[in-house]
């Protein structure tokens, strides 16, 4: 069983970040478009493999239109 490098803590966000996405019904791509990258910078976000600081996660609420309040409700503080 492979470990998590992270704590469950954020691990619930990255998958609460994913389904915010998809709840949003947007794409990887177009949720990158929006950022000024490509698919592959929401992909290593939403998997873990890029860590996100307070400011992008407000910027992915901003696209995904939910509070960042109401966002951090989503993960079990």
């Amino acid at each position: 069983m492979k470990k998590s490098r992270y704590s469950q803590k954020y691990s619930q966000l990255l998958k609460a970040l994913k389904e915010a996405r998809i709840e949003a019904g947007l794409t990887q791509t177009t949720v990158g478009k929006k950022f000024g990258a490509h698919a592959s910078f929401v992909s290593k976000c939403e998997s873990g493999e890029r860590r996100i600081d307070v400011i992008e996660l407000a910027s992915f609420c901003k696209i995904y239109n939910i509070p960042l309040a109401d966002f951090l409700q989503r993960i079990e503080l």
